[in-house]
């Protein structure tokens, strides 16, 4: 028999793509300019010209056979030490070329840090609200996650729910700041305090408990007031997963890495283990011509200021209707409270309207819908008078 797992994975897809697909039919039936589709993170603006100008240098003057052949498994080792470099003239770190290893987006570094870390039984701890996928990429790696409910309307971290969550199989704790699919970003005292409580569960287990930073949201913060504290300098068990499909609207192209902090006191075993779990998942050697891209382009970001225009319209909007929203200071989502009990119900009830969001039941918080904003502004515009109209039909007051 073959594994009734991966059928039922395969058979039914995450409630995302299942709108995205409702979408495409949907434009179909009606017309693009007829639906207004929040269903999905797919970056809306263009990839930055330095970009592609990169792209087309590498394809002209770098050999073709090199180009398109393999590297270390773990990645080129330049484009590891520009990796490093950046990192430690950008936050003061003194990693090395072996601090990294390079894969196909945040998806497959999670899954390789993951399995390099847990043993059947183990727990991941998270924050609720979370990307859906945690559970399945946990879940894979034997273990189970532990989805840990957030401070009410804030989102941020419930430290008291926190504590009584860990116990003697945690292995660690995952966050994702600027968070999907709140647009949360956790304080600098947020940090500090989660470090003092995993360094003190980890004495009290006698084992390392690891910190897991997912960050492809990580430039996507539109306070310059706001920063996102960089966990290796808080908490010596971290590791981060960073992408570049959000900052340089590259999803498409699937590439990232997995970072190892150097003054981890079992660094070495770490590394290793990350490098054998991507031995045997088979995330070896990400594509060569898009790890010569980062190697170029690794501090460049897309415009955001098109997203900021977006949520501060659709904020001011939806607050003006009569909607409970917590405001996101980062990502490109953003967590509105249903008006009703049923999340669900709310978001089926949005289609009447051909607005497409996302119930928050998946992300482990019932009672809420995500609207990805990291849309073209004009189909912004189109929709809010739809909003109005949903507000409308549940007989909410303006402000």
């Amino acid at each position: 028999m073959i594994n009734r797992k991966n059928v039922q994975l395969g058979t039914v897809r995450s409630c995302i793509r299942e709108l995205f697909e409702y979408g495409k039919k949907r434009k179909a039936e009606i017309g693009d300019e007829n639906v207004f589709d929040f269903s999905i993170g797919n970056p809306s603006v263009p990839t930055p010209p330095e970009v592609n100008a990169a792209i087309k240098e590498i394809v002209e003057t770098y050999d073709p056979v090199l180009l398109h052949g393999y590297t270390s498994a773990q990645g080129d080792f330049e484009v590891r030490k520009t990796l490093a470099d950046y990192t430690n003239a950008r936050f003061g770190t003194t990693l090395n070329a072996n601090c990294f290893y390079l894969t196909c987006g945040a998806a497959a570094s999670l899954t390789i840090v993951l399995n390099a870390l847990m043993n059947s039984g183990d727990e991941i701890i998270t924050f609720a609200p979370y990307f859906p996928e945690y559970r399945v990429f946990t879940e894979h790696a034997g273990g189970k996650l532990v989805a840990v409910k957030s401070e009410e309307r804030t989102f941020h971290i419930d430290f008291k729910a926190l504590e009584g969550a860990i116990t003697a199989h945690t292995k660690g704790v995952i966050i994702n700041s600027p968070n999907n699919p709140s647009g949360v970003v956790y304080t600098e005292e947020e940090i500090v305090k989660l470090a003092k409580i995993l360094k003190k569960h980890s004495e009290k287990y006698g084992n390392p408990i690891y910190l897991i930073a997912d960050e492809p949201y990580r430039e996507l913060v539109y306070d310059r007031s706001i920063k996102v504290p960089y966990i290796m300098n808080y908490y010596e068990y971290s590791l981060v997963c960073y992408s570049y499909s959000k900052s340089l609207s590259l999803p498409g192209e699937r590439i990232g890495y997995v970072g190892v902090y150097d003054k981890m006191p079992n660094f070495s075993e770490v590394y290793a283990a990350v490098c054998g779990a991507g031995r045997s998942l088979g995330f070896v050697c990400a594509p060569n011509l898009f790890q010569q891209l980062i190697k170029k382009v690794y501090n460049v970001t897309s415009d955001i200021s098109i997203y900021k225009r977006n949520r501060d319209k659709l904020y001011s909007a939806l607050t003006e209707y009569g909607f409970e929203v917590a405001k996101p200071d980062g990502a490109f989502y953003m967590f509105v409270k249903s008006p009703e009990k049923s999340a669900v119900d709310f978001c089926e009830r949005a289609k009447k309207y051909e607005i497409l969001i996302v119930p928050g039941n998946d992300f482990g918080c019932g009672g809420y819908a995500r609207v990805s904003y990291c849309v073209a502004p004009e189909m912004l515009d189109r929709a809010i008078p739809a909003f109005e109209k949903l507000a409308e039909s549940y007989g909410l007051k303006h402000c």
